[in-house]
Order: structure tokens, then C-alpha cells, then sequence
């Protein structure tokens, strides 16, 4: 059988990505899991592959937890389609939305078709690069009592940039100036403002 290595990687954080190998008779709820798997993150997410080109552009939409109105559609539904169904190209590409909640987007990239290697456990996650950044929306984090906020400093009054004494009238000063010397800053063809 063939074996499918994808790279996954963060749209919005480059330098982490998984390396993870599938069997071509996998499915897409498979895959999903296999990258849920290598970032931590929670399986039971509403998500979505698009399969793309290589721009990235979203095409064919494959749902986890669509929708009605995606379900009304007809959108394909990732636990009934095989990963062999997609793979059109052997640099196939997937633009993948995790939580559409609070999203994380992946790019998911075929960079090599391999055979099965007997005694090795698939999916495989071959290769993790970097630590996954923490989903907010899957952590439920306690608010510490003891940090230092900063509403809880005092208020300073001062106002910056204004000092009521001076006198902002410099162009005045500069025109009473020039009126008492006997010379008019109005010639010279110049309107008045």
C-alpha cells in the first residue's frame, strides 16, 4: 500500500510543522486526528480541508461537524472520503481550518509518496518541528488573583503637551513684528489666511 507523507504547517508560524505519513486508504477524519495528535489540540472541533493549488486557494470543501447549511449543500463529510479520492498531483495540497471558532489554518502539503514499511504504525508522525502554539479557545486558563495590573496603578493627572501660560499666537508675534519695521507680509502676492 502507499504511503502518503504530508507536511503540516501553521499558515501563521512557519518554522513549526509535522511530518505526518498516511496510508492512500485513510480517510480525512484520519488525518485530521493525526494532526490533532501531533499539536494537542482537541479532535472535536468543527474543520475543514479545501483541496487547493498552489496558491493556496480554497477549492472542494471536506467537513468535520458542518453545519446545516453546509450539510444542505452537499459538502462532503471528511469520515466517508479517502485521502487516494484527492490526490491528484504528487505535491497535492490541502488549505486546512481547525476550530472555526477561534481558527487556526494549516497548509497541508503531499512531499512524498512512500511504500509501507512492515512493523511501522500508521498514521506516523515522522518528523515535529517546533512547539504548537497553545489554542486559547481549547485551554481553559485561570486568571491568577496575585498578578500585577496595570489598572491597579494610580492615575497620573499630568497634561502632556499643553501648558495654558504660553501663548500660541507666534504668527501674530511674527506679523506685529514686520508691521512695525514698515514692512507688509501682506505684498508679495500672498493670500492672508
Amino acid at each position: 500500500m502507499a504511503i502518503y507523507r504530508f507536511r503540516v504547517t501553521f499558515e501563521d508560524y512557519e518554522d513549526v510543522y509535522r511530518e505526518i505519513d498516511m496510508p492512500s486508504n485513510s480517510t480525512f477524519l484520519d488525518l485530521h486526528q493525526a494532526i490533532q495528535q501531533s499539536t494537542g489540540y482537541e479532535v472535536e472541533r468543527s474543520s475543514s480541508f479545501y483541496v487547493s493549488n498552489d496558491q493556496w486557494k480554497k477549492g472542494t470543501e471536506i467537513a468535520l461537524l458542518p453545519s446545516p447549511r453546509k450539510v444542505d449543500a452537499g459538502v462532503l463529510i471528511m469520515e466517508n472520503i479517502r485521502l487516494s479520492k484527492f490526490i491528484d498531483d504528487p505535491h497535492q495540497k490541502f488549505y486546512y481550518v481547525y476550530n472555526f471558532d477561534r481558527p487556526y489554518e494549516f497548509h497541508v502539503e503531499l512531499i512524498k509518496i512512500l511504500k509501507e514499511e512492515a512493523g511501522k504504525q500508521y498514521p506516523l508522525i515522522s518528523k515535529s518541528v517546533g512547539p504548537a502554539p497553545r489554542n486559547l479557545a481549547a485551554a481553559n486558563f485561570p486568571v491568577a488573583d496575585d498578578v500585577d495590573d496595570e489598572d491597579d496603578r494610580p492615575v497620573d493627572d499630568t497634561e502632556y503637551g499643553v501648558d495654558e501660560e504660553e501663548d500660541f499666537d507666534l504668527f501674530d508675534d511674527d506679523e506685529e513684528e514686520s508691521e512695525e519695521g514698515g514692512e507688509s507680509k501682506k505684498s508679495g502676492g500672498f493670500d492672508e489666511y
